[in-house]
């Protein structure tokens, strides 16, 4: 059984998140994904809207995903330790990212997804906020 991870922050949950994890699937049987607690969102980007366990059950409730794990900093490399996936999926708007040092010194696979343009959390908020 190939076991893959991805993490997400997934605040505001919208198309972009849930094409990557369609995409991560295909790769692998069984998807793992860390999600961010809101101590880890906040510890690089703002105060979550929706609040962790709220996030963790919108993913749990996708068929594409076989389990939901809390991820609690921005880096997954203790996660990725402790679940010891086969690859470790990330959107190409990233040239580096946290994990994949690991992944790769471990002989394991890193896949970079393709990145969903134009549409982010935090361009929904501005576009709520109408400041966008």
């Amino acid at each position: 059984m190939i076991v893959g991870y991805t993490f997400h922050g997934g605040d505001l949950f919208h198309y972009g998140h849930l094409r990557q994890l369609q995409i991560c699937r295909k790769y692998c049987d069984h998807l793992i994904v860390g999600v961010l607690t809101d101590r880890a969102l906040e510890s690089y980007k703002r105060k979550p809207v929706i609040p962790y366990p709220w996030r963790a059950a919108i993913y749990k409730a996708l068929t594409c995903v076989g389990e939901v794990v809390a991820q609690n900093s921005r880096d997954p490399t203790d996660n990725l330790k402790n679940l010891k996936p086969d690859i470790l999926f990330h959107g190409d708007d990233w040239p580096d990212f946290p994990g994949e040092e690991w992944m790769l010194a471990n002989n394991k696979q890193v896949i970079r997804t393709p990145y969903f343009h134009g549409l982010s959390t935090s361009a929904i908020i501005e576009q709520i906020k109408g400041t966008k």
